[in-house]
């Protein structure tokens, strides 16, 4: 049996929460799971795991035709590792990436999640859910503005969400890189996914029509913003 790819979308923004009849970029995800009816686990820690966004994760994966469940880490918590490497894709939401890190720090959640995308387990996720897994990211974390961040480095460089969602994204993103206070990276619009397999992007997909990512790095004090090339989803 060939082993499994290590695999990590991260979407900028968009999905189930935002519209629940636009479902196409997790279609995506499960497809590449490889299970007609994938265990699919939702991880809400960004944003204290309300019951309304739970609530949509369930009617958004069920009528895909998964297997879904939550971990908690604010109610009874389970058994992590084996929760954890029993499933097929494992779906972070957004919310507060400073504070979702901190959480799964304290858990010992971290490298329990590097051993799941090690073994093949599809790692996606949202805005916070994107972001957490570069080297580090651009927050909304601080009430202050946008910052960059350091995340949990399973893939290198830099993740901007909501790029085209929030008008401070592309502005702050610009001037952090210029300022060398940000690595390079992606810069990934609502409603668009970029696809790693290892550390090396294979895909970016959207399911709108002009929704893009982009490859960001600043060169001698300019910042270069070159639009990835895209496929748009059914």
């Amino acid at each position: 049996m060939a082993e499994k790819p290590k695999q990590i979308i991260a979407i900028g923004g968009g999905g189930f929460y935002r519209d629940a009849e636009n479902l196409e970029l997790e279609k995506y995800v499960i497809r590449q799971s490889g299970s007609d009816n994938p265990r699919v686990c939702f991880i809400p820690t960004a944003s204290g795991e309300p019951d309304h966004y739970v609530a949509s994760f369930y009617a958004a994966f069920l009528k895909l035709g998964c297997k879904p469940s939550v971990l908690t880490f604010f109610k009874r918590t389970p058994d992590l590792r084996s929760f954890l490497l029993n499933q097929d894709v494992i779906f972070v939401g957004g919310g507060n990436t400073k504070s979702l890190i901190a959480v799964w720090r304290d858990w010992g959640a971290v490298e329990m999640l590097r051993e799941a995308w090690q073994s093949g387990i599809v790692l996606t996720g949202v805005s916070a859910g994107a972001i957490c897994w570069f080297e580090q990211g651009l927050t909304d974390s601080f009430s202050d503005g946008l910052r960059p961040l350091g995340c949990l480095g399973f893939l290198p460089g830099s993740c901007c969400p909501h790029y085209d969602g929030e008008a401070q994204r592309r502005p702050s993103l610009h001037k952090l890189l210029t300022a060398g206070e940000i690595a390079a990276g992606v810069a990934i619009e609502d409603w668009t996914g970029v696809h790693f397999i290892g550390s090396e992007i294979h895909k970016v997909i959207a399911s709108k029509r002009g929704a893009r990512a982009y490859s960001m790095r600043a060169v001698h004090g300019s910042v270069q913003e070159v639009a990835l090339p895209v496929e748009y989803l059914p």
